[in-house]
């Protein structure tokens, strides 16, 4: 069984008791002590929740003090943890980073997908809007020949205008001949005017006593 961190078979191991991996026991203190999580799920740890394995202890030989210095191999075994947490601590970043680019990426693609289908909808409207305003009719010029008044009666259009009747008196009725060529207009001055239609000459003009 490998440390969880480094990868390397643990010198003294110890695992967690939250999420069961395994560690080295330099290693995940110092992690503990310093973020305070477990450095795999990211779940909050203490001390406490980390226990060490009991293991038989391999007889290692004893280093040749004429050949090394305590001091110096305790330094790189020190920077050597460092390295670790610290290469450990990129790798879940990359990690992190890749997910967020790839959602990212996918919402750019959705949002290009949205935005062509939208402009294609417009286009068509507006292709199909200029269809329409082609196929509309003209509009007649004699919209208002019969137009309808207020009341809900068709105004009336003049076919023949007579000759001015001022001076003769309010026109009390109005009789057209039987071949409507000719018309008859009394008046309240109790006289009768004939008038002929087709030339608007006055034929006749007699008086009547009432």
């Amino acid at each position: 069984m490998n440390c969880a961190i480094s990868g390397e078979v643990p010198v003294e191991p110890m695992v967690s008791k939250k999420t069961g991996l395994l560690y080295e026991k330099r290693l995940i203190e110092r992690h503990i002590s310093d973020y305070g999580k477990c450095p795999v799920t990211g779940e909050l740890h203490t001390i406490d929740d980390i226990v060490s394995i009991k293991t038989g202890k391999i007889v290692k030989p004893k280093p040749l003090h004429t050949a090394s210095i305590p001091g110096l191999l305790g330094a790189f075994q020190t920077e050597w943890d460092s390295l670790m947490l610290t290469n450990f601590s990129l790798e879940q970043q990359l990690h992190s980073a890749r997910q967020e680019l790839s959602h990212a990426l996918y919402q750019h693609d959705a949002a290009c997908r949205v935005i062509a289908r939208l402009k294609k909808e417009r286009d068509e409207a507006r292709q199909l809007l200029s269809e329409a305003e082609r196929q509309l009719p003209a509009a007649p010029e004699a919209a208002t020949a019969n137009a309808t008044l207020s009341n809900g009666k068709r105004e009336w259009n003049p076919v023949k205008t007579l000759p001015d009747l001022s001076g003769t008196g309010k026109a009390t009725c109005v009789k057209f001949g039987p071949d409507a060529k000719y018309v008859a207009v009394g008046s309240m001055d109790r006289n009768l005017r004939i008038f002929g239609l087709p030339s608007d000459d006055s034929t006749e003009d007699s008086a009547q006593d009432s």
